[in-house]
């Protein structure tokens, strides 16, 4: 009997299962590094504003901004405060001072559409600096996030849904009659499928976040079309990753998507407030790009999201042009394998669905 079980127990441990543990733990210890990593500390890093105020007080003033200890800021004179209220709302830059030297207070521009704990950083540290000049601030927020958007987190929710339900879409076709898309048919109805989630979702999370719940002013039509480019996008690449690695590929999905993706988004803390790192790789991850392009939807008419339309563009083309040429290489091959945790000869169980 003793020997019956150690048997059965060494049969249990294959490699496959102590790989794929390993992978899970490893995937568990950097979820915690990138989330903690990312939030744990927060500080403004060169945001770009702006300086309005006469020539010679708009210099004095870039240069006192511009040499502050840790280089949050980077400050840039505008000629006035109508250029200043363009520029916040093409998102080209995240707040303007307004400095009129015959007044004791100086204007603030921020937008807590785009953040709020961005604009009350930017509030906060000027109130800072101005008190210590014997100076008051006044804050004027030129695109307000809605009173039902707590925080201006709900976009960074809408895409964070999305993503996950087009991870785990993706994940269930890939893995429900193979571990890898055995041919370029199968390949295409897993991308056509996908495609049609993707029109479903993200006319779903529209709906939701706008008539529904009141949560983001937005269009429906344009967080529609942003929701389905990114569903798409990030189902792509999760069935290119499975197409190239196997069920090894979900994990890495959930690398880039989750742990890499979710904390550099920009949602819970705006890119200027992240390390370096996480403001780096966040713009050019599926999460990031949909933060961003949510909120130029939402407060923002639309602006300054060309870039991230782009980045989630690159994604879904890239993720359905390697899916498909892992499965025609594959083809050619003759490697077909056989659903997963199929035998040597193929067999399985019974019959699994044909996606």
């Amino acid at each position: 009997m003793r020997r019956s079980t150690l048997s059965e127990v060494k049969d249990a441990v294959t490699p496959r299962a102590t790989l794929l543990v390993v992978g899970v733990i490893a995937l568990q210890l950097l979820f915690v590094a990138s989330y903690v990593g990312a939030l744990h500390e927060p500080k403004l890093r060169d945001v770009p504003v702006g300086v309005v105020a006469p020539r010679t007080v708009a210099a004095q003033t870039v240069t006192r901004l511009d040499g502050l200890p840790g280089a949050p800021l980077d400050p840039r004179a505008l000629p006035d405060e109508e250029t200043a209220r363009e520029q916040i709302e093409s998102r080209d830059i995240y707040a303007a001072l307004v400095v009129r030297p015959g007044d004791k207070a100086d204007t603030l521009l921020v937008a807590s559409g785009g953040g709020k704990a961005l604009s009350g950083a930017l509030t906060a540290l000027t109130a800072t600096l101005d008190e210590a000049q014997g100076r008051t601030v006044r804050t004027v927020d030129v695109a307000s996030a809605s009173p039902h958007d707590f925080n201006g987190l709900s976009s960074f929710y809408l895409v964070i849904g999305w993503c996950v339900g087009a991870y785990l879409c993706a994940s269930i076709l890939a893995i429900s009659a193979g571990a890898r898309p055995a041919n370029p048919v199968r390949a295409a109805t897993r991308l056509g499928t996908m495609a049609l989630v993707s029109v479903v979702g993200g006319l779903g999370g529209a709906v939701i976040v706008g008539p529904v719940l009141g949560a983001l002013p937005g269009g429906v039509p344009a967080l529609w079309g942003l929701g389905a480019l990114l569903i798409f996008a990030v189902g792509a690449a999760t069935l290119a990753l499975q197409g190239l690695f196997g069920v090894i590929g979900i994990g890495l999905a959930i690398l880039l998507i989750v742990i890499a993706g979710n904390p550099s988004a920009g949602g819970a803390l705006p890119t200027p407030l992240l390390p370096p790192f996480w403001q780096a790789i966040g713009p050019a991850l599926p999460p990031g790009a949909g933060t961003w392009a949510a909120r130029s939807i939402s407060y923002f008419d639309g602006n300054g999201m060309t870039s991230a339309l782009l980045v989630l563009s690159a994604w879904a083309v890239a993720g359905a042009l390697v899916t498909m040429l892992a499965a025609l290489l594959r083809q050619r091959r003759g490697t077909e394998p056989g659903p997963v945790g199929a035998g040597a000869d193929g067999a399985t169980g019974g019959p699994g669905p044909a996606a």
